[in-house]
């Protein structure tokens, strides 16, 4: 057993002096950049901007069952971007109830459901 370890020894150290006599660089091992996909799939969608997206998407699922059923008629929800939710209202008198009135009270709801992370501001704009 000594003599098998000592010739995988001089084995090594003989490809060493070889590579060095021929002027190769070493092989080095590289170091194992294995992760696991529960780690890798958040961070790859942040960084493709997916994971926004996939918040927008909820949240215009949601809209109706937030802010109720007339209000969800007279409005959507246009784009998730940075934390604000920008909202687009078909009447001016609605938009200023919502801007005025129901803001607090949506911003609220948005933020209990979503995260006050995903969801920081609404804004309301006619059209």
């Amino acid at each position: 057993m000594v003599g098998l370890s000592a010739s995988v020894m001089n084995a090594a150290l003989r490809a060493s002096i070889i590579a060095e006599w021929r002027g190769l660089p070493e092989k080095k091992s590289r170091p194992d950049r294995w992760q696991a996909t529960a780690e890798l799939l958040p961070k790859l969608m942040q960084r493709l901007g997916l994971k926004e997206r996939l918040h927008e998407t909820e949240v215009i699922d949601a809209w109706s069952k937030i802010v109720g059923d007339f209000i969800a008629a007279h409005s959507s929800p246009v784009l998730l971007r940075e934390g604000i939710l920008y909202v687009r209202v078909l009447q001016p008198a609605l938009h200023y109830e919502l801007e005025q009135v129901s803001k607090i009270d949506i911003l609220r709801k948005l933020k209990l459901r979503f995260g006050a992370k995903v969801i920081r501001d609404v804004r309301f704009r006619v059209g």
